[in-house]
C-alpha cells in the first residue's frame, strides 16, 4: 500500500479522499490555489502545497506543477478525485512517465470512453445497446443536418469529449439546429479544448440508471448495483438512489451484465461508471462511461458497505479485487441531495456569498455528510458551486426517503441562496414518492416544484420578533453584569418604560411590503399581535448553546434557526426558509436618487459575448450578454424595452455580482433592471 499520495483536486472529494487515507494510515497532500489557502481540504490535509492563482487552468489543471510537487512532496501516487483532471489522459501518461502511480484507469481506457463516438463504437461491437445517431468523424453542419434528418427529430446535439451535460442541446425541429451545434460546439470547445459534435435520437421521458464497477490488474471485473440518476436540472443531477427503483429483475441483471463487459471491452481498471438511457418498454441504450469515481459513489457506499476510495487505493497499488462477484450484497436503500449555492427561483443562477451559518443533521449509520466548506467559508464564483451532500440510508425506500426529509428539514444555511428548500420540495412530490422518474421529472412538476415566493406567515413573523427580543434581553443583561449600576431600570430586559406601556413594534420589509409585528411584554414571555394570525401569539423560548431558538408559540414547541447579518434576517424552521429586512424608517432617506436605468451583473464571470451596440433599441427578451460562471454559461437578457446608452464591460472582462453591464437612455419600468437569465451548461 502507498505511504504518500497526493490528491490533485479539492474541496468536498480531496476531504472524501483524506478520510480514507488517515484510515488506511497514509499520508495525504493537498494542493491549493489562492482561493483555497484557508479551505477545509487544506485544514485536513497532513500536508499541502501551493499551486497557483484561482484559475483553474493555471492552478488544478496545470499538470507541469502538479507533476513538481508530487515530487517535491516524494508521493507515492496521486489520486485526481473527480472534475478537473480525473478524466484527462494525458495527465495519466504524466504521472505514469514521471514514476507516479496514477490512482485510476489506463490512459488508453480514458481516451477509449473519453470520446462518445470511439465509446458508441466499441459498445456496438461487444453487443451493449446504444442509442441511433451520428457518431462519425465528419462535422460540416450540412453533414450534421443530414444525420439528424435520417435519425428522425427530435435528436441531441452532444459534445464528442467530457461529460456533465456540457456541450449539449435537444433540437426538437431543423430551424433549431444550426443555432444548437453553434453553441454546442463553442461550450464544447470551452469546457474541453475539443469542439467535435455527435447526433443521438432524442428518447422522450428516459431515466438515467448508471452501474457502479471497479477492475484489477488481473482482469477481473465486477458490479456493485445501479443507481437511478434522474432527477436533474439542465442535465446536472440533483438526487440520486441506489438501488434504482421499480426495475424488473431481469433488467436489473442485465444492466450490470452490460457495464461488466463494457470495461472489459477498454481492458479497464479501477473504478468506473457506465451510464444508460432507459425508456418506457424497459429498453435500455448505452449512453457513456465516466473513467473515475462519480459524485453520487456515496449511495453505494452506503447500500453495499464497501469504501469505493479504499477499493480505488488498493487496486492501483496492485491489489486483486477485495471481493468477487457473488459476495458483494446489497443491502436497503440510500438517497443522495446535492446541496448546491444556486438560486431556484432565478433559474438556478449560481451563488456566491459567506457561509455565515451552516448547520447540517448529525451523522449517524443512517446519515452522513460529506462536504468541504465550514461555516464561515466563502462560496466563490471560481469553482462549482456545490456546497455538501446529504446521504441517508435505511431498510428500504420509504423509510429512507423519510430520513431524508428529515434530514433536509435540519440543514440551515445562511448567508448564500441555495437550493435546500428546493430540494425538500422535490423528496415530498407525490411522484417522487412513488418512484415515477423520468430526467424530465422536475421540467414536468416545476409549477408544484418552484411555487411562487409567498408572503411570510404569522410563524415566521413571530419567531423572527421573539429571536430579537431575546437577542436584545441577552445584550441587557450582559450590559447589567458589566455596568457600575447593575440595577438601573435602563438595564431591565422586561419591556419597561418610563410613563408608557410596555410593548414595542417591529417593522419587517417582506419583499416589497411592510409589515408590523407588535410585542406585548408579559411576566411569562410576549404576545405578539401579527397580521395574518387571527388571534395574538402567546410566545416564550431561549436560544440554545447552538444559537438556534427554542420557542414556543400557543403551546406548540419547536426549533428554528432565526439568524441576522446586518438589516437582514432569515427564519429556517421545518425545511422553510424566509428572508426578512428589519425596516428602520430612521435610517431610510426619503429621497430618491437620481440614475441611469442600468442592466447588472447577476452573478461574477467573465464576458464571453457582448450582442449589443450603443445607440441599439432593444426589446425586452434580447440577449445583451453572455456571461461565463462556474462551469456554465449565463444569457443575460434585456428585461424591458429600450436603448443601449452605454456598453460597460468587453469579451474577455472580469465582473462582479452587482456591476453595471449596460446603461440605457430612457427608464424601463424600474429604476434597476433586474436581468433575466437562461443558463446554459458548459
Amino acid at each position: 500500500m502507498f505511504e504518500r499520495i497526493l490528491i490533485a483536486n479539492r474541496g468536498e472529494i480531496a476531504c472524501r479522499i483524506i478520510r480514507t487515507a488517515r484510515r488506511l494510515g497514509i499520508r495525504s497532500i493537498a494542493v491549493y490555489s489562492d482561493a483555497d489557502a484557508d479551505a477545509m481540504h487544506v485544514a485536513m490535509a497532513d500536508e499541502a502545497y501551493h499551486i497557483g492563482p484561482a484559475e483553474p487552468r493555471l492552478s488544478y489543471l496545470a499538470i507541469p506543477r502538479l507533476l513538481d510537487i508530487a515530487a517535491l512532496a516524494a508521493v507515492d501516487a496521486i489520486h485526481p478525485g473527480y472534475g478537473f483532471l480525473s478524466e484527462n489522459a494525458a495527465f495519466a501518461d504524466a504521472c505514469r512517465a514521471a514514476d507516479f502511480v496514477f490512482i485510476g484507469p489506463p490512459a488508453e481506457a480514458i481516451r477509449a470512453m473519453g470520446s462518445k463516438s470511439e465509446a458508441k463504437a466499441i459498445m456496438e461491437a461487444n453487443g451493449v445497446p446504444v442509442v441511433p445517431g451520428y457518431h462519425g468523424e465528419g462535422q460540416d453542419l450540412s453533414i450534421i443536418e443530414q444525420a439528424a434528418a435520417q435519425i428522425g427529430y427530435p435528436v441531441i446535439v452532444k459534445a464528442v469529449a467530457g461529460g456533465g451535460g456540457r456541450g449539449l442541446r435537444v433540437v426538437e425541429r431543423p430551424s433549431q439546429l444550426h443555432q444548437a451545434v453553434e453553441r454546442a460546439r463553442h461550450e464544447a470547445m470551452s469546457a474541453f479544448d475539443d469542439g467535435r459534435l455527435l447526433i443521438e435520437k432524442y428518447i422522450a421521458e428516459p431515466r438515467h440508471v448508471e452501474v457502479q464497477v471497479f477492475a484489477d490488474r488481473l482482469g477481473s471485473v465486477v458490479h456493485l448495483a445501479e443507481r437511478d440518476c434522474s432527477i436533474q436540472r439542465r442535465h446536472q443531477k440533483v438526487i440520486e438512489e441506489a438501488p434504482a427503483p421499480n426495475l424488473a429483475p431481469a433488467l436489473r441483471q442485465a444492466l450490470g451484465q452490460a457495464a461488466v463487459r463494457a470495461a472489459q471491452a477498454v481492458a479497464y481498471e479501477g473504478a468506473g461508471t457506465v451510464e444508460f438511457l432507459v425508456d418506457g418498454a424497459e429498453r435500455f441504450f448505452f449512453m457513456e462511461m465516466n473513467t473515475r469515481l462519480q459524485v453520487e459513489h456515496p449511495v453505494t457506499e452506503m447500500i453495499t458497505g464497501i469504501d469505493l476510495v479504499e477499493w480505488q487505493l488498493r487496486i492501483a497499488a496492485g491489489e486483486p479485487l477485495p471481493l468477487c462477484q457473488d459476495d458483494i450484497a446489497v443491502n436497503g436503500h440510500a438517497f443522495e441531495a446535492r446541496i448546491y449555492a444556486e438560486d431556484p427561483a432565478h433559474g438556478f443562477l449560481p451563488a456566491t456569498g459567506t457561509l455565515r451559518r451552516l448547520r447540517f443533521p448529525d451523522e449517524s449509520a443512517f446519515v452522513r455528510i460529506d462536504t468541504g466548506v465550514r461555516e464561515g467559508d466563502a462560496v466563490g464564483a471560481s469553482y462549482d458551486p456545490m456546497i455538501a451532500k446529504l446521504i441517508v440510508w435505511d431498510a428500504d425506500r420509504t423509510k429512507a426517503l423519510n430520513r431524508l426529509r428529515c434530514g433536509l428539514d435540519e440543514v440551515q444555511v445562511v448567508g448564500v441562496a441555495n437550493n435546500v428548500a428546493f430540494l425538500g420540495a422535490l423528496c415530498r412530490h407525490h411522484a417522487f414518492a412513488a418512484a415515477d422518474l423520468s430526467t424530465h421529472f422536475i421540467d414536468r412538476h416545476e409549477k408544484a416544484l418552484l411555487p411562487e415566493a409567498q408572503p411570510a406567515g404569522a410563524r415566521t413573523l413571530a419567531l423572527a420578533a421573539l429571536a430579537m427580543l431575546k437577542r436584545r434581553e441577552a445584550e441587557a443583561a450582559d450590559a447589567a453584569r458589566r455596568s457600575r449600576d447593575p440595577h438601573s431600570p435602563w438595564h431591565r430586559t422586561d419591556g419597561w418604560r418610563l410613563n408608557d406601556d410596555n410593548f414595542h413594534t417591529f417593522t419587517f420589509r417582506d419583499g416589497g411590503a411592510s409589515v408590523d409585528v407588535v410585542s406585548h411584554y408579559r411576566a411569562d414571555g410576549f404576545v405578539f399581535e401579527v397580521p395574518g394570525a387571527p388571534l395574538p401569539i402567546k410566545a416564550q423560548g431561549e436560544i440554545d448553546a447552538g444559537g438556534d431558538l427554542v420557542a414556543e408559540l400557543n403551546g406548540v414547541r419547536l426549533k428554528a434557526c432565526v439568524a441576522r447579518h446586518g438589516d437582514e434576517i432569515t427564519v429556517i424552521a421545518a425545511g422553510a426558509c424566509h428572508r426578512l429586512v428589519i425596516d428602520d424608517p430612521v435610517a431610510r432617506a426619503d429621497v430618491v436618487e437620481a440614475r441611469t436605468p442600468s442592466l447588472k451583473a447577476p452573478m461574477p464571470g467573465r464576458v464571453i459575448a457582448v450582442n449589443v451596440e450603443a445607440g441599439e433599441a432593444v426589446r425586452r427578451g434580447t440577449t445583451v450578454m453572455v456571461l461565463e460562471a462556474m462551469k456554465m454559461e449565463h444569457v443575460v437578457a434585456a428585461p424591458a424595452d429600450g436603448m443601449v446608452e452605454r456598453i460597460h464591460f468587453l469579451v474577455g472582462d472580469q465582473v462582479q455580482e452587482g456591476n453595471v453591464l449596460v446603461s440605457f437612455v430612457s427608464d424601463p419600468p424600474s429604476a434597476e433592471c433586474s436581468p433575466t437569465a437562461e443558463v446554459l451548461e458548459k
